[in-house]
């Protein structure tokens, strides 16, 4: 409310000397001056016509977009199974079968994306003291794991395992499958945001991740796809979380060591140091290397960078070179912001455009960077406060979050990133803009900004 009547204020000086000069200019002869100038007006605090609102974010303007998302999602999101035939809904999980179904609603329950949801429900009920996103997850997580255990409990020679609808949970098959809902579900049962017993789930994620996953001669895991021995930056995301949240959970450092250790292999390849950019994919053999900064697999890797730097204890060696590799990385995406707020598909290609979920991602590190104590706020805030305005413009009034691309593969040209579609039902958005929303809901509470000359300004 400060910063919007600071603003009123401003226009209410200039229309006051911009009249009095109309109504008394030209000597007393009651001519009016139409002209707007350097003398008559003070020019630089004018308002700029700017694409995205500017300077005039409050908590609670942060709070409803969040309430927003949250309604939405609480009713896309139905905690229910049905008969896959006749539709009905299975209230006793007891009666399951083969042809029982997740109740269809906009996003899956346990993707990936939807690991990133849980997990950003839970920072934001941390960070806004609303119980309610905290019971979102909390509800979804106890009803998974008591799907699964009723799938589990049927004969083997069902075929349960194999034609259930939580397939992926308990024969994971990817690291798609297992590393970003293994670190939700930890999450959750540290925080008493679940009820259930989850071990058994977490412990097959975490099997999957150290030694089924297919590696590089050196230990690195990779994929076969979309060519032999290929590195996708999304991985990071896709297991070192997972592997942190387990160090925590049962105090066993050598989980800490792998993730450690898996990520110095692929940003040892992919980051390049002169643009502060990571590479989304690096396949083996393959000379000269193509260089595509696909937005949202840099923000994968930027997050993770967060995720094990808040595991990490304080003390633990591996914290300097890795906070020296956040830092470096933050520099070279904001060198490349645009003035809207917003990051462009491809980072370094202004002709891409504006993508909504990396933009999130990026407010939401970068943030917790200035929240953390680990990047200057005067330096980052403004920047993260605009990325986090030009978010906000893209959750609808039913609250959707819109402008994110797709599911993305690999490319090795231009035109695939240029041209892949953007969604409202790609899931990949909901997660960053709940994370992005909660923590600047707590940089505004702590480190409130000032308009200072026209500009947004963060103190220490």
């Amino acid at each position: 409310m400060m910063i919007k009547s600071c603003f009123l204020n401003v226009s209410v000086v200039v229309l006051s000397i911009a009249g009095c000069l109309s109504s008394c200019g030209g000597g007393g002869t009651g001519q009016k001056n139409e002209v707007t100038n350097d003398v008559n007006t003070p020019l630089h605090l004018l308002k700029p016509d700017y694409p995205v609102f500017y300077g005039e974010t409050t908590p609670d303007d942060v709070k409803a977009v969040l309430d927003r998302i949250h309604g939405y999602l609480d009713d896309a999101t139905p905690v229910a199974v049905i008969n896959k035939g006749s539709k009905r809904p299975v209230d006793d999980l007891s009666s399951i079968d083969t042809n029982t179904i997740f109740q269809q609603g906009d996003f899956r329950l346990i993707s990936y994306e939807w690991g990133v949801t849980y997990g950003a429900m839970l920072t934001a009920a941390e960070s806004t003291g609303d119980e309610r996103y905290r019971q979102y997850t909390q509800r979804r997580i106890d009803f998974i794991a008591d799907v699964v255990a009723a799938f589990e409990a049927l004969p083997e020679t069902a075929g349960a395992a194999y034609r259930s609808p939580v397939h992926s949970v308990t024969h994971p098959g990817a690291l798609d499958d297992a590393g970003s809902m293994c670190a939700a579900i930890i999450k959750a049962h540290q925080a008493g945001a679940t009820t259930k017993e989850v071990r058994p789930i977490v412990n097959r994620y975490i099997d999957y991740i150290l030694n089924k996953e297919f590696r590089l001669e050196d230990g690195t895991l990779a994929r076969n796809r979309p060519l032999p021995n290929t590195l996708w930056l999304d991985d990071l995301y896709m297991s070192l979380p997972a592997l942190a949240q387990m160090a925590k959970l049962t105090g066993e450092t050598t989980y800490f060591d792998e993730a450690i250790r898996q990520f110095w292999l692929f940003a040892d390849r992919m980051f390049v140091a002169e643009k502060g950019l990571y590479m989304h994919g690096w396949v083996q053999d393959m000379e000269p290397h193509p260089h595509f900064h696909w937005a949202r697999a840099n923000g994968w890797a930027l997050l993770t960078n967060v995720e094990l730097l808040s595991a990490l204890p304080d003390n633990h060696p591996a914290r300097a070179r890795l906070l020296d590799q956040f830092r470096a990385h933050v520099r070279g995406l904001a060198a490349l912001q645009d003035g809207t707020g917003f990051w462009h598909q491809l980072l370094d290609r202004n002709d891409t455009y504006l993508e909504t979920s990396a933009t999130a991602i990026y407010a939401y590190c970068i943030a917790h960077g200035i929240n953390q104590g680990w990047l200057d706020a005067k330096a980052y805030g403004p920047m993260v406060l605009q990325a986090w305005n030009a978010v906000s413009t893209q959750v609808n009034a039913q609250g959707q979050v819109e402008g994110t691309c797709v599911g993305t593969g690999m490319g090795f040209d231009p035109a695939f990133y240029y041209h892949r579609p953007v969604n409202k039902y790609a899931a990949h958005g909901y997660g960053p803009a709940i994370l992005a929303g909660a923590e600047v809901y707590r940089l505004l509470r702590n480190k409130p900004f000032e308009i200072n000359d026209s500009a947004v300004m963060f103190a220490d």
